[in-house]
């Protein structure tokens, strides 16, 4: 589709500021279409932009804000909500397609099919892409998550990330659209590589190196009163 005259503008959403600012630093290099607006997690989304990317890292279902009340947000300013997510669960696609999400897109797309994605849905396409194997980056992609220095995958990190939010290996499952066995996997693994062996020591280690997002999103309405409470 053609780019827009003027860059898009995009409000990053994810209670981490590791994960929204390699995000950010994905799109920086596409500043001619995109221009990513909002970066302080610790600020209400003000839904003053044309999309609302949604970044489903360590998302704890039923907690906060959902994607129903964001699209709901959106619509009012005409924006429109995109989840980014390292998922590729048909589940997961049918569920956000289902609640008024405009694309459903994989954070395994290369930065250049990111932007491109944004722009068609921007253009108004419904565009869902899952862009490789779930839970593995293209050579192109640049987002960021907790726990990439430690050599730890997106998909163990975000397994961990939930550790220290406190569910269980069933309501990870749960979330991640992965089955019981998949998650105890994610959990071996993630262990071996950050040298621990039980479930506190995992739970301290992820509060430790920055796994636990510090503050919780809020959504504001235009006229900027009355934030409801929010995670995403």
């Amino acid at each position: 589709m053609p780019a827009p005259l003027a860059p898009l503008r995009v409000a990053i959403v994810n209670d981490s500021e590791i994960v929204v600012a390699g995000v950010a630093a994905m799109l920086g290099g596409h500043s001619r279409h995109i221009d990513v607006v909002e970066l302080d997690n610790r600020v209400p989304v003000l839904t003053d932009v044309d999309i609302v990317l949604l970044d489903t890292f360590a998302r704890v279902p039923g907690e906060g804000i959902g994607l129903v009340e964001l699209v709901r947000h959106a619509d009012r300013t005409g924006a429109k909500v995109v989840v980014f997510t390292w998922s590729s669960a048909p589940e997961s696609i049918h569920q956000a397609v289902s609640q008024g999400a405009a694309g459903h897109l994989s954070k395994a797309l290369a930065p250049e099919e990111l932007v491109q994605a944004l722009l068609d849905v921007h253009a108004g396409q419904r565009v869902t892409l899952v862009g490789g194997p779930d839970g593995a980056a293209s050579a192109g992609a640049a987002g960021d998550w907790p726990g990439r220095g430690f050599e730890l995958s997106p998909r163990e990190s975000e397994v961990l990330a939930l550790i220290a939010r406190g569910l269980s290996n069933q309501e990870i499952a749960d979330a991640l659209y992965l089955s019981v066995n998949s998650v105890k996997t994610y959990i071996r693994t993630a262990y071996r590589k950050i040298g621990v062996r039980r479930r506190p020591q995992a739970v301290l280690w992820a509060i430790e190196h920055g796994f636990r997002p510090r503050a919780r999103r809020t959504v504001r309405d235009p006229g900027g009163i009355d934030p409801d409470r929010a995670g995403y």
